[in-house]
This record gives C-alpha cells, sequence and structure tokens, in this order.
C-alpha cells in the first residue's frame, strides 16, 4: 500500500485521463492520493476530486508564485473549503525565489507564507510546503511561526543539516523522482539519513517523472520507483519501508488507513 502525498491530478496534463491516471496506480498499489491545490481554481477542483473518487483527498492554498493579484474574495472563498471533510492539509504554500529576484515581491511571498501557516494552525491542519531557492528564509519563517499540527516538505531538495532542522520543528521529509535520478547526490544522502518515521514519499505528478521515464510526463503510478531507490539506499524491505511510510502519511493528514 502506497500514499501518493503530493500530486496534481487537477493538472491539465492529468485530469482529462483522470480514471485512467488512478486506475494505473492502483495497479502499482497506490491506496491512496493527496491532490494538491496551487491557487483557487486548482484548489476547487482538488475537492471536487476528492469529493468523487473515494481513494483522494485534498490539500488547498496558494503557491508563492500564484499569490499576485489574489483578491480577499479569492482568498476567503478558496479557504473556506475547510469545510469539507476531504480537505487535510493547506498547501501547496512557501516560498520560490527561482525567478523572483525582486524583493517586494518576495516579501508579498512571505507575508502570504505566515499568512497560510496561520491559517492552518487556526483550523487544526497540517501543512504543504514548497521550497525553491529560499532555504533560509523559508526555515526561518519556520521556526518563528511553527506548524502547530504538522506538515511536510515537499518534494524535499535541501541538505541533511537543513533536513534535521525541520524535522526538530515536528516536519515531515517527502521525498520524489528527483531521489532516482542518476546525479542526485545530496537527495541520496537525505533518503539515508531521514527518520523513518518522519518520511513520506509523493510523484507530484505531473512533473519530476523518476528515472528511467524522464522526459515522459510523471503519473503516481511511478511512485513504486521512488519507494523501491529509497529502499535500496536504506537497505531494508520494500514491504516494511511502503507500510512505514503509508502510515506515516495517514497520521500527519488524520486519515483512517
Amino acid at each position: 500500500m502506497m500514499f501518493d502525498s503530493h500530486c496534481h491530478l487537477n493538472d491539465e496534463n492529468l485530469y482529462p485521463r483522470i480514471d485512467e491516471v488512478i486506475d494505473a496506480a492502483k495497479k502499482t498499489g497506490v491506496k491512496k492520493f493527496l491532490v494538491v491545490g496551487y491557487d483557487k481554481a486548482s484548489s476547487f477542483l482538488a475537492v471536487d476530486i476528492a469529493n468523487r473518487y473515494e481513494e483522494c483527498y485534498a490539500a488547498i492554498g496558494f503557491h508563492p508564485t500564484e499569490i499576485e493579484g489574489v483578491s480577499d474574495k479569492d482568498y476567503h472563498d478558496t479557504m473556506a473549503l475547510i469545510s469539507n471533510n476531504k480537505v487535510v492539509a493547506i498547501g501547496e504554500i512557501g516560498l520560490d525565489y527561482h525567478w523572483v529576484k525582486d524583493e517586494q515581491l518576495r516579501n508579498n511571498q512571505k507575508e502570504w507564507f505566515i499568512k497560510q501557516i496561520e491559517f492552518a494552525n487556526e483550523h487544526h491542519l497540517p501543512i504543504s510546503i514548497h521550497n525553491r531557492e529560499s532555504t533560509e528564509d523559508c526555515v526561518e519563517i519556520l521556526k518563528e511561526h511553527t506548524p502547530k499540527f504538522g506538515g511536510v516538505m515537499h518534494c524535499y531538495s535541501g541538505s541533511v543539516e537543513t533536513m534535521n532542522e525541520v524535522i526538530k520543528l515536528g516536519l515531515h521529509i517527502a521525498l520524489g523522482g528527483t531521489v532516482t535520478f542518476t546525479n542526485a547526490k545530496t537527495p541520496k544522502e537525505v533518503a539515508e539519513a531521514v527518520p523513518l518515521d518522519k518520511l513520506l514519499i509523493e510523484t507530484d505528478s505531473p512533473y519530476l517523472t523518476p528515472h528511467p521515464h524522464r522526459g515522459e510526463k510523471n503519473e503516481p503510478k511511478y511512485i513504486c520507483l521512488v519507494l523501491e531507490e529509497i529502499a535500496r539506499i536504506k537497505d531494508m524491505s520494500k514491504k516494511h519501508l511502503e507500510d512505514v511510510i503509508y502510515k506515516n502519511t495517514c497520521r500527519l493528514f488524520n486519515i483512517d488507513e
């Protein structure tokens, strides 16, 4: 049993084939999916998918690159979705400095990140954190505005040292397709070092397709490749690792196994 802790079945590359995508994943052992929003429309679609498919759950929120021009009404309409019991997290939220060099725009990202962390805390929900080229600021915010109900560093790409810092804050580490890349030295070091009780797996599909399918659109069915690589790195039974990660994910998102 596997739980894809971060996928975008609400993405235009997957949604038109959603029945096929879910069925293919279930055939490889995927039992549950967390469909993650990144703006108003994708959050509403994530909830709609979760309502229609028993094995799917939703996270709602505003990605750091999607916050410009969001109105108060857009924000409140989106966050009102927490009344749906299939909404199990706020995300994906965080910081992304890759394309954003302007200091004011980066400060705006920080404000939105803090705002959504505080919303999650107020409503007793974990968070799914996006961090791209912004690790120092991201960790500083997490220390000053600690998620009270946990969360996960989605598609973690940082160092072992930073991993240890965020784990002390009660956060989980999710590894995806990058851990399978042949030249991925740091993700493999993290996979070896991460405590079992803090580990999740994900696909971030349709992005970050694992080896040997790089160049194709990613799908949840490929999460088995992530699991296999981590089991190899940790030199442990795939079945044991699978069981532990599945339970970790259900526990974090308060979902019955």
